[in-house]
């Protein structure tokens, strides 16, 4: 997957940046038709990206091609720093009527995720043979240098939600991973369920049907928007084949149900509004991408020709042997004289 990546580290990029800014204004401009509300634009930010764990979850039994499952986890995994730093310069822009630094504020976190990233990268350079040669070696060993590891990355990743930069951590798992087995699969799993019970104990409070038309016509907004980027990016002729699954890839799931726990207390309603986006953009995956199955059939698997075996050469027939009749041997006249 990462060299499917490095292939097409160009649309890749396009995707985060452009991409997903197209996404927002797309999303932002149908709920505003509808509702009138500028704050809506947070919520279009907070729906905008595609949750990764999903695209993992599905990648498995997915028909694309290998080159548009990597372009949809790269884009899955790169989108998510992108719409929380734009999540964050907004809410701080609504709530401060306009008062923040804008443009140059978000250019030096960018760069302070870029010196982050390269100081990660110098370090990984540094002791990656050595851990290669400790993985290779006993469990004595290996052991500690994979705890070690750990330290590493929480140290980093510190330093990385101390000050908000997320697209630092993006960069790091492009090269810093540590073999973990299953353990990052089932802290994100926990994560998971621990962020849907915050969300269920809030929404049993303050949900309403307002705010859950409003969470619906954003989640058919956010997919739509998907869509239309998706069928964007993929004009190139080697996407032919996959551009209509790409368009229909857009999933939510933890990241935005994490920013909406974040926006609550600013804004809200959030809660309800973007956990109902949620539910509504799966719902759009899952009933878009089967009815799209249905039509595109597997194909029938081709079997291998059975080619009957060569009949085994036949052997001319032996000849027959000549059947001669029996000579009796005549009697031997004797030669004694009689006496």
């Amino acid at each position: 997957m990462i060299g499917e990546f490095r292939n097409q580290l160009r649309t890749v990029l396009v995707a985060v940046t452009l991409g997903v800014l197209a996404k927002v204004a797309l999303i932002f401009g149908a709920v505003y038709l509808l509702f009138r509300q500028p704050e809506h634009l947070v919520f279009a930010v907070a729906v905008a990206q595609i949750d990764p764990l999903s695209v993992a979850a599905v990648r498995a039994k997915s028909r694309m091609s290998d080159s548009a499952k990597a372009l949809l986890a790269a884009w899955a995994s790169f989108d998510d720093p992108i719409t929380v730093l734009l999540t964050a310069y907004l809410t701080a822009y609504a709530l401060r009527g306009g008062a923040v630094d804008g443009l140059g504020g978000f250019a030096v976190d960018l760069v302070l995720n870029l010196a982050l990233a390269g100081v990660a990268y110098v370090l990984w350079a540094l002791v990656r043979g050595r851990v290669a040669e400790a993985e290779r070696a006993r469990r004595a060993i290996r052991y500690p240098v994979r705890a070690g590891m750990v330290v590493a990355v929480l140290a980093i990743g510190f330093v990385a939600v101390q000050h908000s930069l997320l697209l630092a951590l993006a960069i790091l798992g492009l090269f810093f991973r540590p073999d973990l087995g299953r353990w990052v699969d089932r802290l994100a799993e926990a994560g998971m369920f621990a962020a849907t019970a915050a969300v269920g104990l809030v929404l049993a409070f303050e949900f309403t049907l307002p705010l859950a038309l409003t969470g619906v016509a954003l989640g058919v907004a956010a997919y739509l928007a998907q869509a239309v980027v998706a069928l964007a990016l993929t004009v190139p002729e080697r996407w032919r084949g996959d551009r209509v699954r790409l368009a229909l890839g857009q999933q939510n799931g933890l990241t935005a149900i994490i920013l909406a726990l974040l926006l609550e207390p600013d804004f809200p309603g959030a809660i309800a509004v973007v956990a109902t986006a949620v539910v509504a953009v799966n719902l759009l995956h899952a009933t878009a991408n089967a009815l799209y199955d249905r039509r595109t059939p597997h194909p029938a698997p081709v079997r291998p020709r059975r080619v009957p075996a060569p009949a085994p050469p036949t052997r001319p027939p032996a000849p027959s042997a000549t059947r001669h009749p029996a000579i009796t041997p005549l009697p031997v006249p004797s030669t004694n004289p009689t006496p």
